[in-house]
């Protein structure tokens, strides 16, 4: 049996509203680049670790508390993102194959504190896996 044409008309619609749903649930810090650095909905710069491997947290205890998980009970990220599991059980978003996280550094919306600290930490980006900025201090 053929759907017709109506049919894929609202399952279209329908997979399009649940994908721009989700999209803005997280934030961009400029909306009109491609290379937008990826935020919280709260507008928190989102970072990911070079250490991280395959989709996998590689960082727990005295790292996760400076840089805490994206956790999925967090809001939707964009409809590229999936979620990998941690090693306590949570679940973690994962963007472009790199898991995602805070840095306990940034206080308001839109700092990149982060960004390149230990050469190891970067700004998530929606169209690559990260950018460097040069900035080093450890972590």
């Amino acid at each position: 049996m053929k759907p017709s044409p109506k049919t894929i008309a609202l399952a279209s619609s329908l997979l399009l509203l649940n994908a721009c749903s989700a999209y803005q649930s997280l934030g961009k810090a400029n909306s009109s680049e491609a290379d937008a650095i990826v935020t919280t909905a709260r507008g928190m710069t989102l970072y990911t670790f070079d250490k991280d491997t395959d989709g996998v947290s590689a960082c727990y205890d005295s790292c996760a508390a400076k840089w805490p998980p994206y956790l999925t009970s967090e809001a939707t990220p964009a409809q590229a993102a999936t979620k990998s599991k941690r090693k306590d059980g949570s679940e973690q978003w994962v963007l472009n194959g790199s898991p995602l996280y805070t840095w306990v550094g940034d206080k308001q919306a839109g700092e990149t504190t982060g960004d390149g600290v230990g050469n190891v930490w970067h700004t998530a980006r929606l169209s690559s896996r990260y950018k460097t900025t040069g900035y080093s201090s450890g972590y």
